[in-house]
């Protein structure tokens, strides 16, 4: 079966700031029409992606073990983690909070820890294994990304829900600055990971193809 050439092939490179296909033939350092680098590969993309990725596993155990807020209710503190917090918003009814800062705070980042691991190991292994689900893979933690702060947002408006009807008070604990150290880790680790090094080798039937036309 036919398929259609790729980037390389045709010595074209897509321009990260502007999205021009540019030609690489002469190796032009920069883009002529904006001017941004110019790079076929992300550049050392697996390295700064698995030290993104550790640095970011290594700050998500102290964002979950030390407290991430303070609640002072009638008089009498206490402080929270984000498991525990999960559990006194369920047990108090507020299920749905719950939930929010579950999945946001415990669920997304191990998905992202997971994925992003499969990703790395697969690429390093040359393997050709399941490599359009993989991009969809990478999509998805993409996508999942743009709400890695929703459960920050959500203790913040609660906060300031408790405070405006003068229930109590809510002060931020040491353990939300690593939770959002592990986010922003976790997003650079993302960024940093090249999804074309998924389709770097090509498969036997690729092979097979190329020789039959020619």
């Amino acid at each position: 079966m036919n398929r259609p050439p790729t980037a390389g092939e045709l010595n074209l490179c897509l321009c990260h700031g502007c999205g021009l296909a540019c030609d690489m033939r002469d190796e032009p350092e920069a883009c002529e029409r904006c001017g941004a680098a110019l790079h076929r590969r992300k550049s050392n993309s697996l390295t700064r992606t698995w030290a993104y990725l550790l640095t970011a596993l290594v700050l998500y155990v102290p964002a979950n073990l030390l407290p991430v807020m303070n609640t002072t209710m009638l008089g009498s503190g206490a402080d929270s983690t984000i498991m525990s917090g999960v559990l006194e918003f369920w047990q108090h009814g507020a299920w749905d909070i719950a939930v929010i800062i579950f999945i946001a705070s415990i669920a997304v980042p191990g998905i992202k820890f997971v994925v992003l691991s499969l990703l790395l190991v697969t690429v390093q292994r040359n393997s050709q294994w399941a490599r359009k689900e993989r991009s969809k893979l990478y999509r998805f933690v993409e996508l999942i990304g743009y709400w890695s702060m929703l459960d920050v947002i959500v203790v913040a408006l609660v906060a300031a829900l408790v405070k405006f009807q003068a229930l109590g008070t809510i002060e931020p604990r040491v353990g939300i600055l690593f939770f959002g150290l592990v986010v922003v880790f976790t997003m650079l680790s993302a960024m940093s990971f090249d999804p074309r090094l998924i389709w770097e080798n090509p498969s036997i039937e690729e092979i097979a193809d190329a020789v039959a036309d020619h």
